[in-house]
């Protein structure tokens, strides 16, 4: 699993490129990468644009299940929440890239980032509930974004949406043909942001985020303490996993 950044000609747009597996699934390497890489943009001045994709046909399946036992999950989450943390602190203005499955981790990461950016074939989701768990930085995120009763419904059910019903949500701001998407994502940089100040972008973004930011860092630790305390002990929780990892039906017991 890899992770690549690379800066544009005069520095305005930074981009990162999930990569390296099918699915490009989001492992503990891969954020710690992510991390380290925003790191590295903080004194970068005429950056106005962050941007994160995925390397093939799809954004991302999600998590990494393996890294989800009950022996990991403690270091895991939080470091995918601190990676949430760090994006709503990025010194530009962000935005997914999203073709294919957005998935899981990887829809929570595209939900951290001010635009979401997608191709006509992409599908969004937060699958948890099928392994016995749920998607603690999706269920504060996503009512910001959609509105409750439909995050609610996203969150119970672990139903993905086609890019149609989420630009109809106003959660994308741009849906065009796959193929037609980078010069889409470049032309609105154009037209939107490339003739600021990226001094000005920088404390807008900011600004603009300030609602959010207040929200996750006051709700998440308190959901991460759910599932850390309280759902990963459940015998359903540690069966949802086992059972994917042995490709088999889980059993509940509904406790």
């Amino acid at each position: 699993m890899s992770v690549s950044i690379s800066l544009n000609q005069d520095r305005s747009r930074a981009a990162f490129q999930i990569g390296g597996s099918k699915g490009n699934i989001i492992t503990e390497d891969v954020v710690r990468a992510l991390r380290s890489g925003l790191e590295s943009l903080a004194d970068t001045p005429h950056l106005k644009l962050i941007t994160i994709e995925g390397s093939g046909v799809d954004f991302s399946f999600g998590a990494s299940v393996p890294e989800h036992t009950a022996d990991r999950i403690s270091s895991v989450l939080p470091s995918m929440h601190a990676l949430i943390d760090d994006v709503l602190d990025a010194p530009a203005a962000t935005a997914a890239i999203v073709r294919g499955r957005c998935l899981g981790g990887g829809f929570e990461l595209a939900l951290a980032c001010d635009l979401i950016f997608a191709a006509d074939d992409a599908r969004f989701g937060l699958p948890e509930i099928s392994l016995g768990v749920f998607p603690p930085a999706g269920s504060v995120l996503l009512p910001r974004r959609v509105g409750a009763s439909r995050a609610s419904r996203a969150v119970l059910t672990g139903e993905s949406w086609p890019a149609a019903a989420c630009h109809e949500m106003g959660l994308l701001e741009v849906l065009v043909p796959s193929e037609a998407l980078s010069a889409a994502v470049d032309r609105w940089f154009d037209e939107h942001l490339a003739g600021k100040s990226a001094a000005a972008l920088r404390h807008a973004a900011i600004a603009a985020r300030t609602g959010l930011r207040a929200e996750v860092r006051a709700l998440l630790p308190e959901v991460e303490r759910l599932y850390l305390d309280e759902l990963m002990r459940t015998h359903d929780a540690v069966e949802g996993v086992e059972a994917f990892l042995q490709k088999r039906r889980p059993i509940w017991q509904d406790r």
